[in-house]
């Protein structure tokens, strides 16, 4: 019975993670599960699995809950998380929080020495440098989460990372990949939030329509296979079934398809280097549609061609791509800024800071906070 721990419960990754559990409760016991706002999903998720440790990062509101659940423990705020993942019994963690508020548990899980499921592409775009130096002093292994670098993981498999030429991930394009330029300025909120192919959360699928995601994934590739972002791309495949691409030295080229459900992957991480029998995702070879694949625009996605540059840059701009980034979403979400503003804040702030090589962590999280307060706050100003 292998222990696992889920970060980010009541997230859509969260979600799929406790659907595979409750389909082989005989191979996974959930031993700590955290989420930020959601107790009242959270809490019922532990009656039903009697998961002993929970905790509500959201500390504010974690002190005014009544009604805690029998038979587990109930903590509060990120520090008291970071304590049970270091403390706790756990053979795997995955971190399926939300954003830049995954990297600190990544980095603890590492440290603990825990092989550590990666759902939190945020980890290695702000700290890249310090994951991969922790890793180096750790017995813990990284499993990718998300679907794109689980097909490279997966192709790859025993390949020496020096006999792999070139990295292709695919993205489905979003919601407004056949819609005129000039009508972006009239697409709204529910307009964004109706992605083709994924059932993904909020945030995620904001990133999907804008194609930051990819940026964001093309940094979390280098990071993980050890390749020069000039040796990774994306490229546009709307029926999302080939998840990635792998080139190879020789010139052979492998991928990894399925119909699109995060089911599969997760599955991957949690049984790995193991497959475990199950039928949760099929793919039939002739319910497949025609397969079809075509080039990012720049003037359509600029957001995938501004992140791979800063992606090379490094040093600290992923970190003030990132919090700008977060902070337009949420002024997004809350009808503030329309949808073609994202791009304009995130170019904005990113071209009126300075950049630092190797910042250390203190300083990577405290410049998180001050951009993202930063956009929150000026963000009228910037848009006049």
């Amino acid at each position: 019975m292998k222990k696992i721990a889920i970060l980010g419960i009541t997230g859509s990754v969260g979600r799929s993670t406790v659907n595979i559990v409750r389909n082989h409760s005989d191979e996974f016991t959930i031993v700590l599960a955290s989420s930020h706002n959601n107790y009242s999903e959270l809490f019922n998720l532990a009656a039903e699995f009697n998961i002993p440790n929970l905790v509500l990062t959201n500390k504010t509101q974690a002190e005014k809950i009544t009604g805690l659940p029998e038979n587990s423990k109930f903590y509060r705020g990120s520090e008291d998380l970071q304590q049970l993942i270091a403390e706790l019994e756990i053979d795997l963690v995955l971190n399926a929080i939300s954003g830049s508020a995954g990297l600190i548990s990544s980095l603890t899980t590492i440290r603990s020495g825990i092989d550590l499921a990666l759902a939190n592409k945020e980890s290695l775009v702000l700290a890249g440098h310090l994951i991969e130096s922790e890793l180096s002093q750790s017995s813990s292994n990284i499993i990718p989460v998300d679907s794109e670098h689980s097909a490279i993981f997966q192709a790859i498999s025993s390949t020496p990372l020096e006999q792999v030429r070139f990295l292709t991930l695919t993205a489905s394009g979003g919601p407004f990949l056949n819609l005129p330029l000039k009508k972006f300025n009239n697409i709204t909120l529910e307009d964004t939030l109706n992605h083709p192919t994924w059932n993904m959360g909020n945030k995620v699928t904001i990133d999907s329509a804008t194609m930051m995601n990819k940026a964001l994934e093309v940094i979390e590739a280098h990071w993980l296979f050890k390749k020069p972002i000039a040796e990774i791309d994306a490229i546009i495949h709307p029926q999302s079934i080939i998840h990635s691409f792998v080139k190879f030295i020789d010139g052979s080229l492998l991928a990894q398809m399925s119909f699109p459900d995060m089911q599969l992957p997760i599955l991957y991480a949690l049984t790995y280097p193991d497959r475990l029998a199950s039928d949760i995702s099929e793919t039939d070879l002739f319910s497949l549609p025609e397969l079809t694949f075509s080039k990012i625009e720049k003037e359509r996605f600029p957001l995938y061609f501004l992140g791979r540059e800063i992606g090379i840059e490094s040093g600290l701009l992923p970190t003030i791509m990132n919090a700008a980034n977060e902070a337009a979403i949420d002024l997004f979400l809350n009808r503030k800024i329309r949808f073609v503003d994202l791009s304009k804040l995130i170019t904005h702030t990113i071209e009126n800071e300075s950049n630092i090589d190797a910042p250390d962590l203190d300083t990577i999280l405290q410049t998180n906070v001050d951009i993202y307060n930063k956009v929150k706050q000026d963000y009228k100003n910037i848009l006049k």
